[in-house]
């Protein structure tokens, strides 16, 4: 008997597995193996996929061999669509070469096609800017998208041009190499102000859009963070956060767990904004192809942060009245 916590859904989102390998047959086993028998699933599949693999909240392989009492989590990527249509969407591009594309991401644009969003995404503005040459990438519906930022989140994303280009970029994010800074308008400060959060992210097992803060179970997640600025009688403060790994929905649920959830990330219990979500990838430092010295790109903070920034500071203090 396999003790499980979340079961796969069914749908169009991502399927996400995670149970505890309580069955003293499954002690030594290899990890595909065990998938196969749990989901009914082909032993292919998970790698034909691109399955995420966990086990006790560290990547592995299919060939990993479980132990009695181990967790395991598994995601299977959403199916991407068969066919990407070219779209002229307007882009903010920060700076364009022969090979790489670097843009200022507005929020509320989608990163690539999926459920509820089949067109007027970044993905469908990429295939018409590089015209012809989006047809060389090999994944359909992902022409050049080397990492994504979450829909309601603005700021620097890089792009490829070619293929070699996109595996150059992307060996780096899966290196960590990277340097990624974002910023954040919280609804109060982190507690403490400034420090770094380690632990593991997992699914929650009951509302399935959502990732929990673990101390030992799930996905290891580190994140450094600084709170630059407090504003208003409120307390709302400016967080410059940078993230060491780049799990899903991490400095969201990083900042939760600090008790300071972002101003318009109703998911996690931030306050709701008319603006949307105030998180925006500020900068990305990286060596590009066919480069030696890391660039770093900028993305000024948007109009929508600006603006709450300067309600902020003209609000009078209601301890003074």
């Amino acid at each position: 008997m396999v003790a499980e916590r979340y079961m796969p859904h069914r749908g169009t989102a991502p399927h996400v597995i995670e149970f505890q390998i309580d069955d003293p047959r499954w002690d030594g086993e290899r990890l595909d193996r065990v998938l196969a028998e749990h989901t009914g699933l082909p032993r292919n599949r998970f790698k034909a996929q691109g399955a995420t693999l966990c086990c006790d909240g560290r990547r592995c392989k299919l060939s990993r061999r479980v132990q009695l009492g181990s967790w395991v989590s598994v995601e299977l990527p959403e199916p991407e669509p068969s066919e990407l249509i070219p779209e002229e969407i307007e882009l903010q591009i920060l700076y364009e070469n022969e090979r790489v594309l670097v843009i200022d991401k507005p929020a509320g644009l989608v990163v690539h096609p999926g459920a509820g969003n089949p067109s007027g995404t970044l993905a469908n503005a990429l295939a018409h800017h590089l015209g012809s040459a989006a047809d060389r990438f090999e994944t359909p519906g992902r022409p050049g998208i080397v990492h994504r930022l979450d829909k309601e989140t603005s700021g620097v994303l890089v792009a490829a041009k070619d293929p070699a280009a996109l595996e150059a970029l992307q060996k780096q994010f899966r290196n960590r190499s990277v340097e990624k800074q974002y910023l954040a308008l919280t609804a109060r400060p982190p507690q403490p102000e400034r420090g770094e959060v380690h632990g593991c992210i997992t699914r929650d097992p009951v509302h399935r859009k959502r990732f929990v803060y673990h101390a030992e179970r799930g996905r290891a997640a580190h994140t450094s963070y600084r709170t630059l600025r407090r504003y208003g009688p409120e307390g709302m403060s400016l967080v410059a956060l940078w993230p060491r790994t780049g799990r899903t929905h991490q400095l969201r649920v990083h900042l939760q767990h600090l008790r300071a959830p972002i101003i318009g990330d109703a998911l996690y219990g931030g306050p709701r904004s008319g603006e949307g979500m105030m998180l925006h990838a500020f900068s990305l430092s990286i060596v590009l192809p066919d480069e030696t010295r890391r660039r770093r790109f900028r993305a000024r903070l948007p109009q929508r942060m600006r603006d709450l920034i300067h309600a902020a500071r003209t609000t009078p203090d209601r301890r003074d009245s």
